[in-house]
């Protein structure tokens, strides 16, 4: 990962911040599963915890390659009047790592039911009983994009954690939404 490009989500009267980053996020996951990328990163310079907010910046990590390749794709189209993309841009030569990755949600009694009765071939009451729900759900405390499923069609919330600060770089694949468990991305 030796460039970045940077988006900015520019101020609107009509959309929300977050609104914004949902469509932008939407829009980027589509080109990066559409050509099978994923050598391309994902990080948020300007995001906090405390509003949770993924805040105005969408950085893309990866080769100058891949990069050039993903952008010479329409994937922005509709998200020009909202964004000011920079110029591709090499990575600082004095920079930290850092993991940003996908967290999810495991302990939702209704998904818990669905996936128990599909894998144990057990009927919707039986997988009530086994999963009641008094169960609590845990609410994860994390910023978020909330998508639209392809296959579903039901809006989810995609969580986003990014990790601690590391002095060297792990490589690895990233997932169609430019996140990873494993590998890092440079973070200045």
């Amino acid at each position: 990962m030796d460039s970045y490009i940077d988006i900015r989500l520019l101020p609107d009267p009509e959309f929300a911040q977050n609104q914004l980053m949902n469509a932008l996020f939407a829009k980027l996951h589509r080109a990066l599963a559409q050509q099978r990328t994923y050598d391309i990163g994902v990080s948020f310079p300007r995001m906090q915890a405390k509003p949770h907010t993924l805040g105005d910046r969408l950085r893309l990590h990866g080769t100058a390659q891949a990069l050039q390749a993903l952008m010479t794709l329409d994937w922005l189209s509709g998200m020009r009047d909202h964004t000011s993309v920079a110029d591709l841009q090499a990575v600082p030569a004095r920079t930290q790592y850092r993991v940003v990755r996908r967290v999810q949600n495991k302990s939702n009694p209704e998904r818990l039911r669905r996936r128990l009765a599909k894998r144990h071939g057990l009927t919707e009451e039986q997988a009530r009983e086994r999963i009641p729900d008094t169960m609590k759900s845990r609410l994860l405390d994390l910023p978020f994009v909330t998508l639209r499923s392809q296959s579903t069609g039901q809006n989810f919330r995609l969580f986003v954690e990014q990790g601690e600060l590391l002095e060297q770089p792990h490589s690895g694949a990233f997932s169609a939404y430019g996140l990873s468990n494993a590998a890092t991305v440079p973070w200045f």
